[in-house]
Formats: C-alpha cells, structure tokens, sequence
C-alpha cells in the first residue's frame, strides 16, 4: 500500500490515469484471452477425438479442427 501511495502521490493526477489505463488493458487482454480459449476448445476436442478414432491421422484431425473452427466463428 505504500508503494502504491508513493506512485500515486509522486505523480499525482497523472499516476491515476496510468493506473486506470493499465487496469482497463488489462481487462481487456483477459477478455480476449479467454475468448480465443472458447473458441478454440471445441475444435481441439473434436480434433483429438477424430485423432484418436481414426488411428492418429493428423490430416483427419487438422481437417476436423478448421471444420469446427469456421462453424464456430460463423455462428457468432
């Protein structure tokens, strides 16, 4: 707490301003992270599924994974 009030009192005004710009970036680099993570979970699952069902076939797999990731991105 005493770093935080020798930032802030050091810079003043502006010190409030880095600290809210960074908080909102940081907000926002979370939202977009699990946004790719959501969009790309699914697509991995059924991948390794087909993988796994049709005896390790990587093409299979990779065409399994664009196939759900596309439906996944034109439904949104």
């Amino acid at each position: 707490m005493v770093l935080l009030s020798l930032f802030l009192g050091s810079f003043g005004p502006i010190g409030w301003l880095v600290l809210l710009a960074l908080l909102i970036l940081g907000i926002m680099i979370i939202i977009v992270i699990a946004k790719v993570f959501l969009f790309i979970i699914p697509a991995a699952i059924v991948a390794f599924v087909v993988w796994l069902v049709t005896g390790r076939n990587e093409v299979l797999a990779g065409i399994a994974f664009i196939a759900i990731a596309i439906l996944s991105f034109l439904k949104r």
